[in-house]
């Protein structure tokens, strides 16, 4: 055996349990928190920081001063999107933020109505 130290170990996973972080808690509906929602701090949140996990801390610093999508928050704090959405889950229950669901999809347009909308115009206006 040799004094030398030994290599410097690298970790291969994460100090924390992602169950920890999320507090034990159940992964909200799909629809609940889409990639695309955006978030923002309510007004009341700052004033509860201190109690605060330093995941939900992070989370409410990112989302203070303006909007982010759920997608976005995720990248930020480097968290998996499914124990990011169960924080903004148990966050939102507390009152902390503030979640606006994506503007649905518009329905297409007959492309019927189009022309004749179009042929309208043209007619109006001639073009």
């Amino acid at each position: 055996m040799s004094d030398e130290p030994d290599e410097e170990l690298e970790l291969t996973s994460a100090l924390v349990p992602l169950f920890v972080i999320a507090n034990g808690g159940s992964l909200p509906p799909e629809h609940a928190y889409e990639r695309t929602a955006l978030v923002s701090a309510s007004e009341g949140a700052a004033a509860s920081v201190r109690t605060l996990s330093p995941e939900a801390r992070q989370v409410l610093d990112l989302v203070m001063d303006g909007f982010l999508s759920v997608a976005e928050v995720a990248a930020h704090t480097h968290l998996p999107l499914g124990v990011v959405r169960i924080l903004l889950a148990q966050m939102e229950d507390s009152g902390l933020i503030v979640v606006r669901k994506p503007v649905p999809r518009a329905e297409r347009v007959d492309r019927d109505v189009l022309n004749a909308v179009l042929d309208g115009l043209r007619a109006r206006f001639g073009a």
